[in-house]
């Protein structure tokens, strides 16, 4: 796989230009199936730029989040959102991945993986031991992806949109796990 490219968008960042947007749309377009799990688009076959930007300016809107942009050889390849804080827990100290996107005609090629280690490694360089995130009960593909990338499940509660039920999964960020990411990466991909 060639090496992967991670840009970042933050709150602070002006407007996404047009270009841009088109791209990010293509990968959540890509996803269909995961959308008509989520619910997150009306017409989940039929995603739009408007759409999208809204959905990132709302993901923007929380203090601490970051829109991560994985590319190989200039193609946008995988998105991502994390958090640096949970925004209903503030008692909670992980940092959070709130989605990760890859372009369905990019899937089972490793981008999914190489992103989740790239975003584990980011926040272990920044001093933080764990990261979190919550899987729909639905999902079985992703649960399988992010248990094969080492993390556990620690509870089971309802998301704060819609209240659907979620598996919260953590992983210590102490020392890389790139053997166990590996071994698993048959299971699937998110």
């Amino acid at each position: 796989m060639a090496a992967m490219y991670v840009d970042i968008v933050t709150p602070d960042d002006a407007a996404l230009p047009g270009a841009l947007l088109t791209e990010i749309t293509g990968v959540y377009a890509s996803a269909q199936a995961f959308h008509e799990l989520t619910g997150d688009f009306p017409d989940a076959g039929d995603i739009r730029v408007p759409q999208v930007s809204a959905a990132l300016a709302d993901e923007l809107s929380v203090p601490g989040s970051v829109v991560h942009l994985a590319r190989v050889r200039g193609e946008l390849v995988a998105v991502a959102v994390t958090l640096d804080h949970h925004p209903a827990d503030p008692d909670d100290p992980d940092p959070w991945i709130g989605l990760l996107l890859v372009h369905g005609e990019r899937r089972r090629e490793g981008h999914g993986r190489a992103l989740a280690r790239h975003l584990a490694a980011r926040f272990r360089e920044a001093g933080r031991t764990g990261l979190r995130l919550a899987v729909l009960d639905t999902n079985t593909t992703a649960l399988t992806f992010w248990q094969a990338l080492g993390y556990v499940p620690v509870d089971h509660r309802p998301d704060l949109r819609r209240g659907r039920e979620c598996t919260v999964l953590r992983r210590e960020l102490t020392a890389p796990q790139e053997g166990r990411a590996e071994a698993g990466a048959a299971a699937g991909e998110n």
